[in-house]
């Protein structure tokens, strides 16, 4: 067996570490909807506070 092949078999069978792109579901639509209504907090208090 070669050094590359050993390499490739050990990319392929790599654990996954639970990072950003391994759930793509339900979470992103609850941060956007969050993130926006937090966009939208702050342009009020911005407004009413007289900064703008």
């Amino acid at each position: 067996m070669s050094a590359t092949t050993t390499f490739a078999g050990r990319l392929l069978t790599r654990t996954r570490t639970g990072g950003p792109e391994d759930d793509d579901r339900g979470p992103r639509l609850l941060e956007h909807v969050l993130g926006w209504t937090l966009v939208v907090l702050l342009a009020v208090l911005v407004t009413r506070a007289g900064l703008m």
